[in-house]
């Protein structure tokens, strides 16, 4: 008997949980995870930061080679083989208490996330990549912004799960009540990744690429590829140390915990507040005005430590940051022909990679050099103000794609 094959909006659901392990478990988890660890380790907010800046660089090898891995496995393999990779990366974390096993598992974990989280997206957009051709799951699909809302939302889920998970595991009274928490999370990872496993399976091959990822001319968006960069450089500083600021200046356990599922809760409802917005314009206005609120959210806890500001940055912060990324993806859909999306999504993919593994050392090293992580997050907010002064400079291209209309 032929098992039916689930709903198209159950299948993005499933994918979503690759985006929730990649990025919401693999790499947001961390902040809240970074206090303990400094503590009890004696890092410098220098290599606290480091760390995240392996991870990003682990998921730019992991993200130049998902191509190859599909060739080789196909998407679907690789997007499910890398939830299991990361899981158990994870949960190796808390095996582990030497700096340099640390940066090796950051580093592996970096390129096992990015083989689940770009495989996913793929296979997200085949859910939609024709309203009236039936899907790989048997069913019409549904519109694009639907799904690839859900798929990008998998990341809140991640966030709020870590939110939950991870406080009360390292406030044990325990030595290096920590490693409990990697290994927590590394199970969570796991049942995700078996979950996904399930309803996926109807999923059918993917076609072959429209051109050969150098095949854009991308000398039109220069000024939001440059934006983008900036974007990576500077929002990365925030996901990376905004808990231990928010310790540091006092605020109670429990309104960290609300403070991030906030957060993770805005996330999950960002792609569908936003959308709109990225259907009706071809040029950078999306990713000036949204580079320019979180601006906003990063200064507003170095502004102030009052509980009103911190929870309206973490909203703030949430509901905008993903759009930033989805804002991109529909400025080349937008602007460049069908045979030059690959080419482009990857163009804008490498710049943000290189801005994630500059900005989590840099504001590391400001912290550590020049006021502590105020400082270093002012700076933030700043580099965020400047990625929206050059994505105002980014104008729609002459020759845009009619599928994109």
């Amino acid at each position: 008997m032929t098992r039916k094959a689930p709903p198209v909006l159950a299948v993005a659901a499933a994918l979503a949980l690759g985006s929730a392990v990649s990025l919401g478990l693999a790499r947001f988890s961390y902040a809240l995870l970074l206090p303990a660890m400094r503590s009890d380790l004696g890092w410098s907010y220098f290599t606290a930061g480091a760390m995240n800046t392996v991870n990003a660089g682990g998921y730019l090898i992991g993200a130049l080679a998902v191509s190859r891995g599909m060739d080789r496995v196909g998407a679907r393999a690789l997007f499910i083989g890398g939830m299991v990779a990361t899981a158990v990366l994870l949960a190796l974390h808390g095996a582990f208490s030497a700096t340099a096993a640390l940066y090796a598992l950051r580093l592996a974990t970096g390129v096992a996330s990015a083989a689940t989280f770009v495989s996913g997206g793929l296979l997200a957009t085949r859910l939609v990549a024709d309203p009236h051709e039936p899907t790989g799951t048997g069913a019409r699909a549904p519109g694009a912004g639907l799904v690839l809302g859900i798929y990008y939302g998998g990341t809140g889920v991640g966030i709020v799960a870590s939110a939950l998970l991870v406080p009360p595991l390292i406030a044990r009274p325990v030595a290096h009540a920590w490693q409990a928490a990697w290994l927590g999370l590394g199970v969570l990872a796991l049942v995700a990744a078996a979950l996904a496993a399930m309803e996926t399976r109807s999923i059918r091959a993917l076609p072959q690429a429209h051109g050969p990822p150098g095949s854009a001319d991308l000398r039109g968006l220069f000024a939001g590829l440059c934006a983008y960069l900036l974007f990576g450089l500077g929002y990365i500083g925030y996901m990376t140390f905004v808990v231990t600021l928010l310790r540091e200046q006092g605020l109670a356990p429990a309104a960290i915990v609300a403070f991030y599922a906030l957060l993770g809760l805005a996330v999950i409802a960002s792609s569908w507040l936003w959308a709109p917005l990225l259907q009706r314009h071809r040029g950078g206005g999306p990713m000036t005005l949204l580079n320019a609120l979180l601006a906003l959210a990063t200064a507003l806890p170095v502004l102030s430590p009052h509980p009103v500001a911190v929870f309206a940055s973490g909203l703030l912060f949430g509901a905008v940051f993903l759009s930033v990324v989805a804002s991109t993806t529909a400025l080349v859909r937008h602007n460049l022909p069908p045979a030059a999306w690959a080419g482009g999504i990857g163009a804008f993919t490498i710049v943000f990679a290189f801005g994630q593994i500059v900005g989590p050392s840099g504001v590391g090293w400001i912290a550590d050099a020049a006021g502590g992580l105020r400082a270093g997050l002012a700076c933030s907010a700043l580099v965020l103000l400047l990625a929206a002064a050059v994505a105002s400079r980014q104008r729609p291209l002459a020759r845009p794609s009619p599928a994109a209309a």
